[in-house]
């Protein structure tokens, strides 16, 4: 073998190995280049060999990725770095407590994004022996979902996050509207019936509006005109006093609470005015005594906002962490999306495999501990992040590949007739080839005359050749006949190395499987499978890990990754 041919085999190999079964051929070459400064003449040729390379490496199975390395030599990949925890949170020493929350808006499912805050939030509150708050925020009667809340709660349990108090904010208005009258009493707030367009005017060009100068006597009169709803629409709004040269304009007397007249769906109309966001999460992190606000860097202004409430009512305001925004590629993370596809029919569901939905990343058979350690490598960074679904492949890979029991899939199942096959009734193989004591699975065999009728892959089976030889996997080698029909003939049974295909014989079940586009992918599962229960991660050898979906009245999969 040529030295570059070797290194390159070596890094994909290693590669492939420390992510779990799957190298990644931009990595190699990174590998390659570096150690060999000189292939960056010829980058175009090495990208090439590297890529054929990656792409046979990536067809082999762990255990026979691991048996290769040791083969050139190389007895494990190395070790990786080990992982630091997260960074120590400012200002703890200034408070008796650490207390975080977790403030879900129920007007669509968890994603990914958002389950950052909540193993943030939680994790730290846990690292300090302090307190985390689950506070569901839903003062916009128009857009909060009653199933929601619900559905948040099982996400977040699936998760593995518990929180110590669980707050929710439709059933906290009357505190809301405490705090907004004693903020007028005390000229940090007014009522403003100006027209939106006219008041927006005034405020980018920092001047006052009529209502912000009148006396708190008659900003109470039109508080109690909001509570009575003698206020309609976008007239009747208390705004929070700020500076009216603030830099920023929607900074600038920001709206606190306004007049809707929606029904909410928890608490039906017993309320006509509703707190908006920063008011109310302004009152209820005080109110709660949290300390610390773990959150997106988005929420920079509101922040800004936040600190004249807080001046107004002599509060201590908390700490805030915030992060950078995270991105997954090919996924759906929007809310607004994920329910317009929804309800358009676009979506089968908010477990849809095309979204990055908590629900459907659980479909798909990625695992909470997977989910976890993604967040916590991330850690509170304040820089843009972009995930990869071959990342988050990678790190399920290392906690699934020990956890799900082996089986074999021909997807397009073509016959292949064997003749001369040694004569047996049944293959029993292991369900996983690293720990013996999970016990066999069996693989009955068909036969038709002399032959053993089997089932290949039909993209294994259009790229055989006439006397090409190949392995069955895990029983025997054989070498192609013809074509039209597809035959076989024995040829041995010592591991060879030749390319090892899927295979079932008797008994085999009819299967799906669902890919993360929506595409179905039919084929033949072997019978030992008709035993898994629905929620079962499993790996289909060289096809991938998948999440049995389904039992009845068909074999159903969700494809994860390979």
């Amino acid at each position: 073998m040529k030295e570059f041919d070797r290194e390159a085999l070596r890094w994909a190999l290693t590669n492939a190995v420390e992510h779990g079964g799957h190298a990644d051929a931009k990595s190699v070459v990174g590998k390659l280049i570096a150690t060999q400064p000189e292939l960056r003449s010829r980058i175009r040729q090495v990208m090439e060999t590297v890529e054929k390379v990656v792409k046979e490496i990536n067809k082999l199975s762990l255990e026979e990725q691991r048996a290769k390395l040791q083969e050139l030599g190389v007895a494990e990949a190395p070790k990786r770095e080990e992982r630091r925890g997260l960074p120590e949170l400012p200002d703890v020493d200034k408070y008796p407590k650490v207390v975080t929350r977790f403030a879900p808006n129920p007007n669509g499912p968890l994603h990914i994004g958002h389950v950052r805050a909540a193993f943030l939030s939680y994790e730290y509150a846990r690292k300090y022996g302090g307190k985390f708050i689950l506070r569901f925020e839903d003062t916009n009667p128009a857009n909060a979902m009653l199933e929601m809340y619900d559905k948040i709660r099982e996400d977040l349990r699936w998760l593995g996050i518990k929180w110590d108090e669980e707050y929710v904010q439709s059933d906290r208005l009357d505190k809301y509207y405490k705090h907004a009258e004693g903020l007028l009493k005390a000229g940090g707030a007014y009522v403003c019936t100006c027209d939106v367009m006219k008041f927006r005017r005034l405020r980018d060009g920092g001047k006052p509006c009529p209502c912000r100068g009148l006396p708190a006597s008659e900003q109470l009169e039109r508080w109690r005109a909001m509570l009575e709803s003698k206020y309609q629409g976008e007239h009747g709004v208390v705004r929070v006093k700020t500076d009216l040269k603030h830099p920023n304009p929607a900074v600038r007397d920001w709206p606190a609470l306004r007049v809707a007249a929606v029904s909410h769906p928890r608490v039906g109309d017993r309320y006509r005015v509703w707190p908006l966001y920063n008011f109310s999460v302004a009152v209820d992190d005080h109110e709660m005594g949290v300390t610390h606000v773990i959150r997106g860097k988005e929420h920079v202004v509101n922040e800004l906002r936040q600190r004249f409430l807080f001046g107004h009512l002599d509060w201590r305001y908390p700490t805030a962490v915030q992060y950078g925004r995270l991105t997954i590629g090919g996924a759906v993370l929007s809310k607004t999306q994920t329910m317009k596809g929804i309800r358009s029919g676009e979506f089968s569901g908010y477990d849809d495999p095309r979204l990055g939905t908590i629900a459907a990343l659980r479909r798909r058979g990625f695992l909470p501990e997977t989910i976890r350690q993604v967040i916590l490598d991330l850690g509170p960074t304040h820089v843009d992040s972009a995930l990869s679904w071959e990342t988050l492949a990678a790190y399920n890979r290392r906690v699934a590949d020990a956890r799900a029991n082996r089986y074999f899939f021909a997807p397009g199942a073509v016959k292949l007739l064997v003749e001369g096959a040694p004569r047996l009734k049944e293959l029993r193989l292991r369900l996983h080839p690293s720990h013996p004591g999970r016990g066999e699975r069996v693989l009955p065999l068909l036969y038709e005359g002399d032959a053993l009728a089997a089932y290949i892959p039909g993209a294994d089976a259009a790229s055989l050749r006439e006397g090409q030889v190949f392995r069955l996997k895990d029983f025997m080698n054989v070498r192609l006949t013809s074509r039209e029909p597809l035959k076989a003939e024995f040829h041995s049974r010592e591991v060879m190395d030749v390319p090892k295909l899927q295979w079932v014989s008797a008994g085999a079940i009819e299967a799906e499987v669902i890919k993360p586009d929506a595409s179905r992918e039919l084929g033949l599962v072997e019978p030992a499978a008709a035993v898994l229960r629905v929620g079962e991660v499993v790996q289909f050898e060289r096809f991938g890990f998948v999440m049995v979906d389904a039992t009845e009245p068909k074999f159903v999969a969700i494809f994860g990754h390979r």
